[in-house]
């Protein structure tokens, strides 16, 4: 049958995979949404962000709870360099637990909160402690879920600034696809460096207002290219790998991509419920110990970085990995069709054409999709349902069963 994922042989509805499957393949759509969103809000926007952006010492925080945490980690290296200020990725269930550990600084805070839902106990939870530990915290919730308790807290409120993603980015399949995808790329529109322009520089009087809004559909739009390319071109050479039966996973990246491969990673977990074992780390890191992990029954997906620098040490990763391990075994997902072995023509390349000037960060978007897709039809082959992979409720769409236990002393 005809799918949104291009031709297949799989009834997507039938197995089980109906919204996964749309999710997926939705996302280009979503993106152009998004920067069109981020445009007709930006006078709003920049009115609230500027006067943060001007301070100096300012601390920008990025949190969220798994895959939604992990959109901070893809974005932090990014942001940091772009603009010159502090920012830090940590995840709300590290917050919540430890709130005196990362919020002893009194210095002016940005807390940026993704969240699909807005339900997950830590959210509202995260939020609250931060205010109580910092007298100057301001916040940015970035949501799919305009019913959910973070937005109800924050909407409104003086300190505060909301942004809901498109309805259909809020994913009715147990995995975040579009949710995630839909909150980084509003992150990166938002808080980005844009032409003429860097966070911070008079935003509310800028001049250059209509050249960065269209910046940013333009940007929006390679991605959607990039990303429908992906799925006409790649899609049944994605299946076909996840059809081969390998019961270990890795997945590599550096700086940026050390994100995408940890989301990556959580992606194959979640979908197959646990039955294909995963692990992430950076080119790197993975030569220190954790290649043990590597057997017959392992595929390894390496991200390859954009900058000239950093793609030498991830290829020397492939390069290595392919001279131990069976050629087929080693997926190099890469936007440089310039790359060696890693061409248009190559069997062991997943190449995402159109974005190879692009920051690691931006190119994550239509990378992570190989990732999505690689999940979703190891979850088909293996018997799963990737729309609830959890039918006994063992682990749930939405966290449960969290207490959230009041801060008492000082600080």
């Amino acid at each position: 049958m005809m799918t949104t994922l291009g031709p297949s042989p799989i009834d997507f509805d039938a197995v089980g995979a109906g919204w996964t499957a749309r999710e997926i393949a939705q996302q280009p759509a979503l993106w152009r949404e998004v920067a069109a969103a981020v445009a007709s809000s930006r006078a709003e926007t920049d009115a609230f962000l500027g006067p943060l952006l001007g301070q100096a010492d300012l601390r920008i925080v990025l949190t969220g709870a798994g895959t939604s945490a992990f959109a901070g980690e893809v974005l932090a290296p990014y942001l940091a360099r772009e603009s010159g200020r502090r920012v830090e990725a940590i995840a709300t269930t590290d917050l919540v637990s430890n709130p005196r550990e990362h919020f002893a600084e009194n210095v002016p805070t940005l807390l940026v909160s993704f969240a699909r839902s807005g339900d997950s106990p830590e959210s509202v939870a995260a939020t609250r402690l931060a205010d109580g530990c910092l007298p100057r915290c301001h916040h940015l919730v970035l949501t799919c879920n305009s019913r959910g308790n973070l937005h109800r807290e924050h909407i409104g409120a003086p300190r505060s600034l909301v942004r809901v993603m498109p309805p259909a980015a809020n994913d009715r399949g147990f995995a975040m696809t579009s949710s995630y995808s839909c909150m980084l790329l509003t992150a990166l529109l938002i808080l980005g460096s844009d032409p003429g322009t860097a966070p911070g520089s008079d935003l509310g009087s800028d001049p250059l207002a209509n050249e960065r809004a269209d910046h940013g559909a333009e940007l929006a739009q390679r991605l959607a290219v990039a990303a429908e390319g992906l799925l006409a071109n790649r899609s049944a050479g994605i299946r076909a790998v996840a059809e081969r039966g390998y019961r270990r996973i890795v997945y590599l990246g550096s700086g940026a991509l050390k994100g995408v491969a940890r989301e990556s990673a959580l992606k194959m977990l979640e979908l197959s419920a646990g039955t294909v074992a995963t692990w992430y780390d950076s080119s790197l890191g993975f030569r220190h110990g954790p290649k043990s992990i590597l057997d017959d029954a392992t595929l390894v997906v390496a991200y390859i970085s954009t900058d000239p620098y950093t793609r030498r040490y991830d290829l020397d990763m492939v390069t290595e990995l392919r001279a131990s391990m069976a050629p087929e075994s080693v997926i190099a997902v890469t936007a440089n069709p310039n790359d060696p072995d890693l061409g248009r023509d190559s069997e062991n390349a997943w190449l995402v054409e159109g974005i190879a000037d692009l920051d690691d960060a931006v190119v994550s978007l239509p990378f992570v999709m190989c990732a999505q897709l690689l999940a979703l039809h190891t979850s088909i082959a293996l018997g799963r349902t990737p729309d609830n992979p959890f039918p006994g409720r063992e682990v749930n769409r939405v966290v449960q069963g969290v207490t959230i236990h009041p801060l008492e002393g000082p600080g």
